[in-house]
């Protein structure tokens, strides 16, 4: 069982918290707002006042036990920067730390961070995305060039095998699977028959793959 230290509880370090719970993890929440950890304490493994800008503190946590030490504090940067600084010192496998804009990420990543999420800019990303083409459900950006697409099979494929439209040569989509509804094909070969309705999981260059949907 994966364990995770989370420090700030917020409305993101809330909803994260809860999520990671749900999925079987032990978490230990920390904040310095007593209100919100008496609040909280009774749903988590371990829970703690503090304020962990303090070095003291943190050791006291034993920071190198956790699989992942997470900076959910999204409304006071210089807190959220000393502390990823601190963890990584500390001897944190793997801080994960929250941003606002570009800036901080950048920041963040400099000083200790190993991964950075940027909620508001990755929310924008996927409505704009989502919002240029109906055929988009969601979508994952590996990096500046790759992502994971899940889009509308076309009408004009139903009835067709995979085989015969061979979309990976034709627009460079590399099919991962195929989802009916809530239903995932998990034997997905050359020989499938498209049906009207499906929704594709597709890999390649996010350019080509836009194009694709945008057609």
């Amino acid at each position: 069982m994966k364990s995770v230290l989370l420090i700030g509880m917020g409305k993101f370090g809330q909803t994260l918290g809860e999520k990671l719970l749900a999925m079987g993890v032990e978490v230990m929440i920390v904040d310095k707002n007593e209100d919100k950890i008496n609040q909280l304490s009774a749903k988590y493994t371990d829970a703690l006042i503090a304020n962990c800008m303090n070095a003291d503190n943190l050791r006291t946590l034993d920071v190198p036990s956790f699989d992942a030490c997470i900076v959910a504090i999204g409304d006071d940067f210089q807190s959220s920067l000393e502390i990823t600084s601190l963890l990584k010192e500390l001897g944190a496998k793997w801080v994960v730390s929250k941003a606002t804009t570009e800036i901080q990420r950048k920041f963040l990543l400099r000083n200790g961070a190993n991964e950075v999420v940027y909620p508001d800019y990755d929310t924008a990303a996927k409505l704009a995305v989502k919002l240029n083409s109906k055929r988009v459900r969601d979508y994952i950006e590996l990096n500046d060039e790759y992502s994971i697409f899940e889009i509308d099979v076309p009408d004009k494929w139903a009835g067709k095998k995979l085989i015969d439209l061979n979309p990976r040569k034709k627009y460079g989509l590399n099919l991962l699977t195929v989802k009916k509804g809530t239903l995932v094909v998990d034997a997905l070969d050359a020989n499938y028959v498209f049906e009207k309705g499906d929704h594709m999981l597709v890999f390649g260059k996010t350019e080509k793959i836009l194009a694709f949907a945008n057609k």
